[in-house]
């Protein structure tokens, strides 16, 4: 499995025999996507900066909510959060998947806004790859991504939904490194992962996003 990171919330997970892209987003957020194909879709909510799927090429199936799916050789499962810590008073619904592919369990949090419940983590089960939104702001920040990666147990942590150039107003991912005890982490452009090479211990990866960030004027729409 090989995972690139487009920026925001927006990952491609490509696998032996499909492509899956998580919230894509339109093209004046400041992460332009380039000529991204995909079999699957899936959308966490339907703010600007998650819900474009008419970026993907390839005529991609669509997943917009709670649910479960299999798509081919892929097992979907979504599962109903907030997008903030007043059961979505605020900004609404978030749906977070968990997605199996080539024996992989990667979990995509998208804009979650609220510490899961110990149910929802007996829910999701065992999870090898969690995408965690740890800027703060619109989402849960680096205190709250801490907490919910070390309940999950994941052995690769990738955070996302930080602050970049186009993404200004969200706090820097520093803030989340320094939580888990780390110092600067030089980025990687991809991740490969095999069931192999899944680490015995956590490990954070930072991903550095392939799109030009900051050639559109940025939006406050989480």
């Amino acid at each position: 499995m090989e995972i690139t990171w487009f920026g925001h919330a927006c990952f491609r997970i490509k696998g032996k025999d499909a492509v899956l892209v998580t919230d894509p987003c339109s093209a004046d957020m400041g992460y332009p996507m380039k000529s991204v194909s995909a079999r699957i879709v899936t959308l966490s909510h339907a703010h600007d900066g998650h819900g474009h799927p008419e970026v993907v090429g390839n005529g991609p199936r669509v997943l917009k909510g709670p649910g479960e799916y299999e798509i081919g050789d892929v097992f979907i499962i979504g599962v109903n959060t907030f997008h903030d810590s007043s059961h979505g008073a605020e900004r609404g619904k978030n749906t977070i998947y968990l997605i199996e592919m080539d024996d992989i369990r990667v979990l995509h949090l998208g804009d979650l806004g609220h510490a899961l419940s110990p149910s929802q983590v007996e829910e999701l089960g065992k999870v090898d790859v969690v995408m965690v939104p740890v800027g703060g702001v619109s989402t849960i920040g680096a205190k709250t991504a801490r907490e919910i990666v070390l309940l999950l147990g994941a052995k690769i942590v990738i955070p996302m939904h930080f602050q970049t150039k186009a993404s200004s107003w969200l706090e820097p991912v520093n803030l989340f490194l320094k939580e888990m005890g780390l110092g600067n982490l030089a980025p990687q452009t991809k991740l490969v992962v095999t069931r192999s090479n899944i680490p015995s211990e956590m490990q954070v990866l930072l991903l550095e996003h392939s799109a030009q960030a900051g050639e559109a004027t940025p939006t406050t729409t989480a």
